[in-house]
């Protein structure tokens, strides 16, 4: 494929076409979401075991760690319009085999489906927040905050619906909202992207690799399953409460927090923000796993909140040219990785481990891949960055 030749652009516009993509997110993530609340708590209306239903919804990440590479090539060679206006559809077919389908192998399709919209439509967000090195971090926070906006507004939705009308019907309401997704992607640019060549053989995981296995595995899997399975105990009215409350919460906190990280990495570095932030939820993570379960929850959810957007523009600085789309895809592989292998190993340990060393041990190495991922010798501050330095 020929390299596309580069436009410059203003930031305005750079700007109005990373919230354009996280606003086709948005509008395509309900269905998702969702899924997790409701999917375990009414298997039997969607045909399903409660142990297909894991199934279920861990596919969608299992699909991306394979998958990515394709999603990549593609949105390479066609750019950010073709690829995210063919996976807002996607999802909006997803939703609506929700709300009609049942049974696993009817369902799996779908689950892998959405699994390669969420990797084009996730890839295009952050690939547009860090197009240009300025503003970066900022981009990338606000990007978080709108993709968030979806599954706020969904979940208390759905819990609606499902008590008064079952829970498959408000997935019709969740298609609708995708398929609005195609007045967004209207407004993305048809430029392809150059891509650098494929590497063949084995790489080994780099800090920034190793940093996103261990928050995927930590915060997007032990912490989670941890929280229903603990929680449960703790707060009357047991884990539908509890699963309900995390998730709303979790995506609440996205909007009103990731901007704030932006900020702070643009201000501070973001290589500084991510060690400095990373180290307090390793001491929360242990606090959790102590028994502080509701504190440490909320400091946990604040926390990952700030964290998410300071990977992206890390990445941006250390990978510039078209290796930068590659690092990104790189990193979403790992952080999936992690967050898949984190529940299983949840489920296996919480019942017979105590849990201040399953949340201690992967706090500390959390811990340690932070320090590793610190700013190298001679690399660029973010202020020289975007003063042109």
């Amino acid at each position: 494929m020929p390299t596309p030749t580069a436009v410059p652009v203003s930031t305005a516009t750079v700007d109005r076409h990373s919230r354009l993509a996280a606003l086709a997110l948005t509008l395509a993530l309900p269905a998702d979401a969702v899924l997790y609340l409701l999917l375990p708590m009414y298997a039997d209306q969607f045909g399903v075991t409660l142990a297909q239903a894991g199934l279920l919804l861990a596919a969608n990440r299992l699909i991306r760690i394979v998958g990515y590479g394709y999603v990549t090539r593609f949105y390479a060679r066609h750019g950010d319009r073709a690829t995210c206006t063919l996976a807002v559809l996607g999802a909006a077919v997803c939703a609506a085999g929700n709300a009609s389908l049942s049974g696993l192998w009817m369902l799996l399709p779908l689950r892998l489906l959405w699994g390669l919209c969420f990797a084009a439509l996730s890839l295009s967000t952050q690939a547009l927040a860090t197009a240009d090195p300025a503003g970066a971090a900022r981009r990338s926070g606000r990007s978080r905050a709108f993709s968030a906006l979806g599954p706020v507004v969904a979940l208390p939705l759905a819990a609606v619906f499902a008590h008064f009308w079952g829970p498959r019907s408000v997935f019709w309401v969740f298609a609708l909202a995708a398929l609005a997704g195609l007045l967004v992607t209207r407004g993305l640019p048809t430029l392809p992207h150059a891509m650098p060549a494929r590497r063949r053989g084995l790489k080994l995981p780099n800090s920034l690799d190793s940093w996103s296995f261990l928050e995927g595995l930590t915060l997007d899997g032990l912490f989670i399953i941890g929280l229903s399975y603990l929680g449960g105990d703790v707060l009357p009215g047991g884990a539908v409460l509890v699963a309900g409350s995390l998730l709303a919460v979790r995506y609440l906190g996205e909007i009103l927090l990731s901007p704030l990280g932006g900020h702070l990495a643009d201000q501070f570095g973001a290589e500084r923000i991510l060690v400095v932030l990373s180290l307090m939820t390793c001491a929360a993570l242990v606090g959790f796993g102590l028994g502080w379960v509701w504190g440490g929850a909320g400091v946990i959810v604040v926390l990952r909140a700030l964290q998410l957007p300071l990977l992206a523009p890390i990445v941006a600085m250390r990978t510039p040219g078209p290796e930068r789309v590659q690092a990104l895809v790189s990193r979403s592989v790992w952080r999936d990785i992690g967050a898949g292998a984190g529940p299983v190993l949840a489920g296996l340990l919480l019942p017979i481990m105590a849990p201040v060393w399953i949340y201690a041990v992967p706090a500390a190495l959390l811990g340690v891949a932070a320090i590793m991922c610190a700013r190298r010798p001679g690399s660029v501050p973010a202020a020289a960055v975007q003063s042109g330095e």
